[in-house]
C-alpha cells in the first residue's frame, strides 16, 4: 500500500487538524515533538505521511501530486486558483473575506466609482469587483497591514480577511460589503481522487461523521 501524503497549512490550522484527526483515529506522535527538525512525519502503521507547508503553498503541493490531500483555507483556496477538488468544509477558522474601508467610501462603492483597492488577495478582490459587482477599480497589492492603506490615504478601501473586527474599529475603519465565507477546507489532487478514491472517501466519511456530531 502506497502512503497517502498530506500538506497542512502551518499554524493553529495544522494543530485544529491535527486534533481533528486524532478524534477519527489517525495519529501522528512524530508530530508532537516541538524540538523535531524533520520535514516530513510519518504514520507507518497507517501508511500516511504529513508535512507543514506555507497557506498559499498548498494548493500548488496538491495540485502536482506531491501532496494527494491538503487543508488549507477557503480564502487561499480562492486566491490560488489551483487544479484540486475541494471537498469538505472542516468548519474551523472561520472568517469572513470583506470590502473594508471608513464609513464615508460606501457610497464609492454603491455608485461604482472608480477606486483604489488594497489587498492580500488581488485575485479574490479583482473577481469580487469585476464578476460581482461590476465595478472597475484599481487593485493594489500589500503584503503587511492592510488596514494602514485607507488610513495613508493609499486605497479608499481593502479588501481583506474579518475575523472579529477589532483591528478595523481601533482604527476607525468598518465592514462595508461581505465578499465571502472562509473557513478551513479539505483538497483533493484529482489523480489521487482517483486512483485512492476508496480510501479517500472512507476518510471523508469518518471526518463528516466528526464533523456533525
Amino acid at each position: 500500500m502506497r502512503y497517502l501524503t498530506f500538506a497542512l497549512g502551518k499554524g493553529r490550522l495544522a494543530k485544529q487538524t491535527l486534533e481533528l484527526f486524532e478524534k477519527i483515529g489517525i495519529t501522528c506522535e512524530e508530530m508532537k515533538d516541538k524540538d523535531s527538525r524533520k520535514l516530513i512525519f510519518t504514520n507507518e502503521e497507517l501508511k500516511l505521511r504529513f508535512f507543514l507547508a506555507k497557506g498559499p503553498d498548498v494548493p500548488t503541493y496538491v495540485e502536482y501530486g506531491a501532496a494527494d490531500i491538503g487543508v488549507v483555507g477557503k480564502d487561499t483556496i480562492l486566491e490560488e486558483g489551483r487544479k484540486v477538488h475541494e471537498v469538505l468544509d472542516l468548519g474551523y477558522g472561520k472568517c469572513k473575506m470583506c470590502v473594508c474601508g471608513y464609513k464615508d467610501a460606501a457610497p464609492l462603492l454603491q455608485h461604482h466609482e472608480l477606486i483604489r483597492v488594497a489587498t492580500k488577495y488581488p485575485n479574490i478582490a479583482k473577481d469580487y469587483f469585476y464578476n460581482t459587482k461590476h465595478q472597475t477599480v484599481e487593485i493594489i497589492k500589500l503584503n503587511g497591514s492592510i488596514e494602514l492603506a485607507p488610513i495613508v490615504g493609499l486605497s479608499e478601501v481593502i479588501v481583506d480577511i474579518v475575523e472579529t473586527g477589532s483591528t478595523l474599529r481601533e482604527n476607525g475603519l468598518e465592514v462595508l460589503e461581505e465578499v465571502c465565507p472562509l473557513s478551513a477546507r479539505m483538497i483533493v489532487n484529482p489523480v489521487s481522487m482517483r486512483m485512492e478514491s476508496a480510501r479517500i472517501k472512507d476518510l471523508l466519511t469518518r471526518l463528516r461523521e466528526q464533523i456533525n456530531k
